[in-house]
């Protein structure tokens, strides 16, 4: 590789690396971070204030739904490729596919039945 292959690549770099740092000074400069107040620095989540410490126990229900819904994402994360190649998998495929659909449907049926799904 010859530099003028590496050229504009390296004008490349030199432009985003000149471009972040100059919205970095900027911002420092001129942003709200160098107006200070109490509310500020308060403790603020998804609009509603503060009621109780972080430090608080959570019921396992919690991370039972968590857990659910990560089960449920990755089996959409599975089907994405099989949407992609679907016509090139056949009739065999297909029954594999809805044989995927059919355990996870059973397994939400059986946690819908022992209640992990109801909030108390």
């Amino acid at each position: 590789m010859g530099a003028e292959q590496l050229f504009p690549t390296l004008v490349l770099v030199g432009l985003v690396v000149a471009t972040a740092t100059a919205l970095i000074v900027i911002s420092s400069l001129f942003g709200p971070a160098r107006r200070k107040s109490r509310e500020k620095f308060d403790t603020y989540e998804c609009g509603v204030q503060l009621l109780d410490s972080a430090r608080r126990r959570f019921s396992v229900k919690f991370y039972l739904t968590a857990l659910i819904f990560l089960l449920f994402d990755i089996e959409a994360v599975f089907l994405i490729p099989w949407a992609v190649i679907y016509r090139k998998l056949g009739v065999l495929g297909l029954f594999e596919t809805f044989f995927f659909i059919a355990v996870l449907g059973i397994g939400l049926l059986y946690i819908y039945r022992r209640g992990a799904l109801e909030w108390d």
